[in-house]
């Protein structure tokens, strides 16, 4: 236990800031109501003890809809967070896809356990494991290395290994380096099991490298009960265990960093070059923009004897990444393997029933699933139908149901057509899980991408039992220790769903709390897990079933969809081998997406690995560092003297060995050559269309009476058609200032329905019906909305220099941003503007303080000259109010408001003589003699100017594409090293590295050279241990966030002190920044004081109960912000040339924070 002394004199209160009130929403909700069964599950082997489950019971079922909260995503970040080919003699490629068909029950699941048991036959297993493991080492050690052999290491496992898994241990053994690409969840973690076995018997040492801290963790569990805690040790930036270790297991940060030891600054105690293994763990990270660069310097820079087992992800470019690897580092083999151990079936949920989402072969979407065949059942659940009370108006409704289904259409669906059709479709939540629970397909992940949507699916299912009576009783058991053992840990708010088998897993929760509901999961004790991305990022959660909320995620340019290799990863969870006969991934049906959709993310292929490679400060300073100003005894033990440091060109030579150059060098030649062909038959064809060309040809092929009679009447066409465009603006101006009075007049009273069109880029015309707030102030900091001028023509009024927006909600739970040109017509009927009881707040109120809390996205539909219309997806709150807003169908002609000006019923009259006077002139011309051969030459005039289009637009992607290969990371490199040249922290040409630059190479973050210079800033000399650490948190706080669904929520202020150096470093941090822009280099520099406050509160220490009451923080995020807050401080002591007093306070302080349940060893 550790204990916690503070002087007398420092104060443990602080203030508290409050957050303003966020009223919430929540529907009430019933039971679930599931037969009561009991099921056994099929018996994997029968050397293992087979495992019973019972899917249990639950309550009745109720109305309550769900849909996936359309707030703000939040990414959960645990540390943020084919044929065969050979390369000549440096890479060898085996395909193990056409496996012969195995046992089903055969074992190899990526993790320890193959089969989903008992914990006690998961124990024995284990064990025998671990003593034959024992006696190879043994035997090894007397009968020497040469016994080592695949069918030795085999014979460790109670199960025939896969053909995949064989041949990458093979070519192990034979000293190559190993590239292996299979499905997830195939078993490849057994392929590094093996290899360390192998490694450790010779007496040799692995490192095991993951993306992610939980999945370190995970693997540093695994490998101890495999080799015993002596032989495994780990080292993330929280944790640093038996670092001498044979076996050690890291995140693959730390692995670089020790790398740059290797290349710059070699530290005596460096254990680098007492490795032999490196095993890189979804490798496919490579492609990660944020990341990527990581795995690509650990491959640049690992010494060539070190073998790399590098296992990854299906990726359409395996043998690309083997072939990068094999010519920069050593000798590699590729093994390949698509066949996964249990086969998916995909299927499709809509409201009433679960059905398969491919057809019989499953190569094309299921009929039943398309949008033409859901009218039927979008029919008879429309309300108009079941309501015949005005029959008139009733068969309109039908009618134009059937002209929105399809049913005898002529023209294509809009959008807003298909979103309401698949809306009547989208199934509760309480739907697919009885969907799937009649089907026994538990239990399941549920894939949704905002924690929020996480947190309220679970209280939406609170009271629907998934348990029977002893797996109940085990979880309330399982509860009761944990709270014992981390009473700090619990999630109050998910108890009860835990206790009815329902968890959630995301950012927002502790690691703690994490790493129980993976371990409940895995014993079959929670049957659905709702979670967030990254739970399917290597965690070893294996589950029957996969189930996809949406198609769609928010990034940081509005939603986009899922990628291929996204959906197949978080697929590859579904199914457990030797439990499960095939794994199952559902779905869902939403407003927005629906099977086609579905099936054209499927059926795109897999995308290849993409080299992020890009430089930054700290690689720059340690590939070029040589002698330092200043060595003191004190500030050099334990490191060696520099070298005279690289050459730009040597260090050039590194930096051009990425992935990215060697798949562009491949590439290059022939893009460049098919762009240059292009462009000069894009050059001959604008020849031929141009005026002069088609002049001479209608010349050559026309008489001169019929040439210049076609000509003249072309001249008068064009004038006249451009008096048309005038007018047309006109008659739009017009109209728009027609519609201006009315909204002014409508800000007050009653919400009106109104309906807004417009047309795609594919020109599909678009109908929305809406609901109209009001006018939307642009304010400066809207910056993602135009305030483009409308272009006035024909001397109209220009008093207004900006257009004016205005709001509405639509239909379809989306808002929408316009101005009077994009408006179609406005009813006399709408919502009341009535609050429902006495004090409330009025409904336009309610619905623009849910427009304003959201921080949104806003996409462009549609431009024009008079303002363009902008469309933004609603949130959860505004779900129910779009469901009030009626269909277009419904809305009577004798609804519609309709005052029209004098002006604006001329300037359509005018409008109109002219569009007849242009189409009389056009028969006109049709009707001249030769006009067939002038319509002969200016079709073919057309179809070159189209040809240009496409060969202009292929031209555009091979011109992106050549700029993603070429040289990458080079300009990067050149741009930062100026900028340390300018902040005196390294001198480019004479390689001397000054004190600055020292510190700078030492540390890790996002901007090492920031970090050093707040490091080295005499300000932090008159801080205290806590006020240190909350300058330190507010370098670190990039990402972490207030969540605005919390209501009354608080957080701590920091004290004035720390307030004022904050503001300090706020100037040197503008002065760095204008060193970047003047160089080009976009590399963020952290400071944000809003968290301060609650790393100086738990650095003081108030406990954690403490912080986290009526806390606007998810724990998970605060507990990410403190190991971040923690990692930091711990580096301080080690860094050379900081003062002693800053580095003293800084371990204290980290001593400090680092209690529990931040210390506890679970991610």
């Amino acid at each position: 236990m550790l204990s916690l002394v503070f002087p007398a004199s420092y104060s443990l209160s602080f203030p508290r800031l409050m957050l303003h009130h966020i009223p919430s929403y929540c529907d009430d909700h019933h039971s679930l109501g599931f037969p009561r069964h009991k099921r056994e599950l099929p018996i994997a082997r029968p050397r293992l003890p087979a495992v019973l489950a019972s899917p249990g019971t639950s309550s009745p079922a109720g109305k309550q809809r769900f849909y996936d909260p359309e707030e703000e995503d939040e990414v959960d970040e645990d540390d943020e967070d084919v044929s065969a080919e050979e390369y000549g003699d440096e890479v060898l490629t085996v395909d193990a896809s056409e496996d012969v068909e195995e046992d089903a029950d055969s074992d190899g699941e990526e993790g320890d356990v193959p089969v989903q048991t008992s914990a006690g036959s998961s124990s024995r297993y284990e064990e025998h494991k671990r003593q034959r493991v024992e006696r190879l080492i043994a035997e090894v050690r007397e009968f020497g290395e040469e016994i080592i052999d695949i069918e030795e290491l085999a014979g460790i496992y109670d199960f025939p290994i896969d053909k995949f898994q064989r041949l990458a241990i093979q070519a192990f053994l034979r000293g190559s380096s190993v590239v292996v690409s299979a499905p997830t969840s195939s078993g490849k973690t057994l392929i590094a099991e093996a290899s360390a076995v192998a490694t450790v018997a010779k007496g040799r040492r692995l490192f095991y490298t993951t993306p992610l801290k939980a999945l370190s963790n995970q693997k540093y569990r695994e490998f101890r009960k495999s080799f015993g805690e002596n032989r495994v040790g780990l080292l993330t930036g929280d944790s640093a265990i038996n670092k001498d270790a044979s076996i050690l297991i890291m995140t693959t940060e730390i692995l670089r960093n020790m790398m740059y030891q290797s290349i710059g600054m070699i530290s005596t105690g460096s254990k680098l070059f007492d490795v032999d293994v490196v095993v890189l763990d979804e490798v496919h990270y490579l492609s990660d923009m944020s990341r990527g660069t990581v795995w690509e310097e650990i491959v640049i820079y690992c010494p060539k004897e070190v073998q790399l087992i590098c296992l990854s992800a299906t990726v359409a470019n395996p043998d690309e990444l083997a072939g990068w690897i094999g010519q920069i580092h050593a000798k590699t083999e590729l093994v390949t393997s698509r066949k996964r151990p249990v086969p998916l079936q995909w299927h499709f949920s809509v409201k009433a029933s679960l059905l398969p989402l491919l057809d019989e072969k499953g190569t094309k979407i299921n009929r039943k699933v398309s949008i033409d065949h859901l009218y039927p059942v979008s029919s008879k659940a429309n309300p108009f139908n079941e309501n015949r009370t005005r029959k008139n108006k009733l068969s309109k409704t039908e009618q134009d149901f059937s002209r929105v289904a399809g049913i005898s259409r002529k023209t294509p669906l809009s959008k807003n057509d298909i979103n309401n059709i698949r809306r009547l479709q989208v199934p509760q939540i309480r739907d697919t899980l009885k969907q799937l629970k009649t089907k026994d397909m538990l239990p399941a992940i549920w894939f949704i991408f905002s924690r929020r949507g996480c947190d309220a699916a679970v209280q939406y299912l609170e009271d629907c039992m998934l348990l029977d009576e002893c797996e109940a009783s085990e979880v309330e058991l399982e509860l009761r220790r944990f709270r014992m053992q981390y009473p700090d840990a619990i999630r109050e708010g998910a108890v009860k769903g835990f206790l009815q088998g329902i968890a959630a897993h995301h950012a927002g929760c502790l690691p703690l709390w994490k790493s129980f509901v993976e371990e409940l999961f895995q014993r079959g004790l929670v049957k659905v897990v709702f979670a967030t991305e990254t739970l399917a990022a290597g965690i070893n959660m294996p589950a029957r079933t996969a189930i996809m909320s949406s198609l769609t995620k928010r990034s940081e340019s509005g939603r986009a969809f899922l990628s291929s290799n996204e959906l197949l990863q978080m697929a590859g969870r579904a199914g457990r081998r030797g439990i499960d006969e095939i794994g199952h991934v559902v779905l869902v049906q939403t407003p927005y997406e629906g099977a086609e959709e579905s099936c054209e993310i499927l059926f795109t292929g897999l995308e290849p690995v993409v080299s992020q490679f890009t430089a930054s400060f700290g690689m720059v300073l340690n590939l070029l560092a040589g002698a330092k100003v200043i060595r003191t005894a004190s500030r050099t033990a334990g490191l060696k003297d520099f070298s005279t440091g690289r050459t730009l060109e040597e260090a050039r030579k590194l930096v051009e060995k990425s992935f990215g150059n060697y798949v562009g060098s491949n590439v290059m030649v022939a893009a460049k050559e098919e762009l240059t062909r292009i462009r000069t038959e894009v050059e001959l064809l604008s020849q031929e269309v141009a005026d002069d060309a088609i002049e001479r040809k209608c010349q050559e092929q026309l008489l001169e009476d019929e040439f210049t009679e076609i000509s003249n009447l072309q001249e008068e066409l064009r004038a006249e058609k451009r008096l048309r465009t005038v007018l047309r603006q006109r008659m739009e101006l017009k109209r728009m200032a027609a519609w201006k009075p009315l909204l002014d007049e409508l800000e007050t009273g009653q919400l009106p329905f109104i309906s807004l069109q417009y047309k795609d880029n594919d020109s599909v015309q678009h109908v929305v019906s809406a609901v109209y707030m009001g006018k939307f102030d642009l304010h400066p900091g809207v910056s993602s909305i135009d305030k483009s001028k409308p272009n006035f023509s024909n001397g109209e009024d220009k008093e207004s220099s900006n257009p004016v927006y205005y709001i509405a909600l639509g239909s379809d739970n989306s808002w929408y941003l316009f101005t009077e040109k994009w408006i179609k017509m406005i009813y006399k009927t709408g919502l009341p503007n009535v609050s429902l009881a006495y004090g409330d707040t009025l409904p336009r109120d309610v619905l623009m303080g849910l427009l304003m809390k959201e921080e949104l996205t806003w996409e462009k539909l549609v431009e024009s000259e008079f303002g363009s219309l902008w469309s933004t997806e609603g949130c959860l709150e505004t779900w129910s109010w779009s469901l009030n807003v009626p269909v277009l169908s419904s809305l009577s002609e004798d609804d519609e408001v309709k005052t029209w000006s004098e002006e604006y019923i001329d300037a359509v009259k005018c409008y109109r003589e002219q569009q007849t006077k242009v189409s009389r002139l056009k028969k006109k011309l049709t009707n001249t003699k030769g006009f067939r051969n002038f319509k002969r030459i200016m079709d073919m005039v057309n179809f070159n100017k189209e040809k240009i289009v496409r060969l202009e637009a292929r031209s555009h992607r091979l011109t992106r594409r050549i700029k993603q290969i070429e040289p990458s990371g080079w300009k990067e490199f050149l741009q930062i090293s100026k900028v340390i040249q300018e902040t005196r922290a390294l001198d480019v040409n004479t390689h001397v590295l000054y004190p600055l630059g020292e510190t700078a190479a030492a540390i890790r973050g996002e901007n090492e050279l920031w970090l050093a210079m707040v490091l080295r800033n005499k300000i932090l000399l008159d801080l205290k241990p806590a006020q240190l650490a909350a300058v330190c948190g507010s370098l670190v706080s990039e990402g972490i966030k207030i969540r605005p669904w919390k209501n009354n929520s608080y957080i701590y202020e920091p004290s004035n002190i720390v307030i004022n150096v904050v503001e300090s470093l706020e100037e040197q941090r503008s002065s760095l920044l204008q060193i970047q822009d003047k160089y080009g280099v976009k590399i963020s520099c952290g400071l944000d004081a809003q968290f301060s406050g609650m790393v100086e509160a738990w650095a003081s220490g108030l406990t954690w109960r403490e912080l986290m009451m009526d806390c606007a923080m998810d724990e998970g995020d605060l507990a990410r912000l403190f190991r971040r807050t923690i990692d930091l401080l711990a580096q301080i002591p080690k860094l050379p040339d900081i003062d002693h007093v800053v580095q003293n306070n800084a371990l204290l302080a980290c001593n400090v924070m680092d209690r529990s349940p931040i210390s506890d060893l679970a991610g």
